[in-house]
């Protein structure tokens, strides 16, 4: 055998050996690297995709804890309002029970005034009476007359 003879032989074997990989074996090895680069690429973009999720889950959860915090703070504003209110319903209750009472107690005083300025109105003139009968019962005489008004004066006080 020669030298070229086998040379030849050798690259007849080659480029069949080569034709068969490049037909039936470097297809199945493409595609198995072709799926699994797929694969990652899928798993790299559903991990960005759980990536901008959980921003947005966050996002919404803050979004959602400063709603909570406005809702309480009106919740607390609307209970601190109210409670002004009925205070100030209770001062305005009280200060009328007050004002009832002070005008009950000035309208009973002012009666009781009233009744003692009318025994004294009647002592007077029962007083009166009995120093102007005391006048009539003596004979007129102008010093007779001072001492019993000046009597009359001391009993009225």
């Amino acid at each position: 055998m020669n030298l070229n003879a086998t040379l030849i032989i050798q690259l007849v074997v080659f480029l069949s050996f080569v034709w068969f990989t490049k037909n039936f074996v470097w297809p199945p090895i493409v595609k198995a690297l072709d799926e699994r680069a797929k694969k990652v690429a899928d798993g790299l973009a559903a991990a960005d995709k759980a990536k901008a999720d959980l921003a947005n889950a966050e996002k919404r959860s803050m979004e959602e804890l400063r709603s909570a915090r406005e809702s309480a703070a009106e919740l607390r504003a609307g209970a601190e309002k109210q409670a002004g209110k009925l205070v100030e319903d209770a001062r305005a209750e009280a200060n009328r029970i007050i004002a009832a009472a002070r005008e009950a107690a000035t309208t009973e005083a002012g009666a009781a005034a009233q009744k003692a300025k009318d025994a004294l109105r009647d002592q007077v003139a029962a007083l009166a009476v009995a120093g102007a009968e005391r006048i009539l019962r003596r004979e007129i005489n102008a010093q007779t007359h001072a001492d019993l008004l000046s009597n009359l004066k001391q009993e009225l006080s």
